[in-house]
């Protein structure tokens, strides 16, 4: 079996102890919460206590999302990382998740933006990862510059989305730089395969256009080990009554495609 996961945009309705018993029951390794849902992190639950509750489920918190603008730096970009930093130490938690700027503001050079986030995790356990956004006006749109300045700058994980690099236009997969996939699908041919589709991925079914099967293989081949997260962004798939069968349905159609 993969290492299943769980984004918490994918489940958002659910609270936190509601979302770890959905990932519990789906046999997932760990999940992603979130800070950017309209409440809290955890719901409000003291750090220590959600992830003691993660463990006693027998799940992992492989990562807290998100920072956004990482390569806009200023002070309040350094204190959004630290705050995620410290919330990640507390928790337990491996890895938290960078998002570059794609409104057009002006951008630090990619590894100097990395250098100034690395003195922040002298000492922690924590992984940085970042995760190249394939939006047109991106300030990373591929994955290529990212693994430049991680031969540079030491220290980081890189994220591959599924839909990202599908609307990317980049062909070529690191995977020995990849730490997380995220995985989402459209199956709809009347939603672009652009940026105004991002707000509409769902789970993965057998009519996917994003071509997420043959990604996850390409990059399990290379030697990718990281687990796959299902970070799904529409009501069409949070609200969905049957979710929990549904997400089931997605894992089993990637695991089959796999063992192939």
């Amino acid at each position: 079996m993969i290492d299943r996961a769980l984004n918490q945009k994918t489940a958002r309705t659910l609270g936190f102890e509601a979302f770890l018993d959905l990932a519990a029951r789906l046999d997932c390794a760990g999940v992603e919460p979130r800070g950017d849902l309209g409440r809290p992190m955890f719901d409000g639950i003291a750090p220590d206590l959600a992830g003691r509750m993660a463990r006693d489920r027998g799940l992992r918190l492989l990562g807290l999302s998100e920072v956004y603008g990482f390569n806009v730096w200023d002070a309040e970009r350094e204190a959004q990382i630290c705050a995620l930093r410290d919330l990640a130490e507390a928790s337990g938690a491996e890895t938290l998740s960078l998002i570059p700027c794609v409104d057009g503001r002006p951008v630090l050079p990619l590894a100097a933006a990395m250098a100034r986030i690395a003195r922040l995790f002298e000492g922690s356990p924590v992984l940085p990862l970042i995760e190249p956004i394939g939006f047109a006006a991106s300030s990373l749109r591929s994955k290529r510059p990212l693994a430049e300045a991680m031969a540079e700058v030491p220290g980081f994980g890189m994220v591959h989305d599924t839909f990202q690099h599908a609307i990317s236009g980049e062909a070529q997969l690191f995977p020995s730089e990849t730490a997380m996939i995220h995985i989402s699908g459209i199956s709809d041919p009347a939603v672009p395969l652009d940026d105004s589709g991002d707000a509409r991925r769902i789970l993965l079914e057998a009519g996917d256009r994003c071509r997420t099967l043959a990604q996850i293989r390409a990059l399990r081949e290379g030697g990718c080990a990281g687990p796959l997260s299902f970070e799904c962004t529409t009501a069409a798939v949070w609200d969905r009554p049957d979710l929990e069968q549904a997400i089931r349905a997605s894992f089993g159609l990637i695991e089959a495609a796999l063992h192939a």
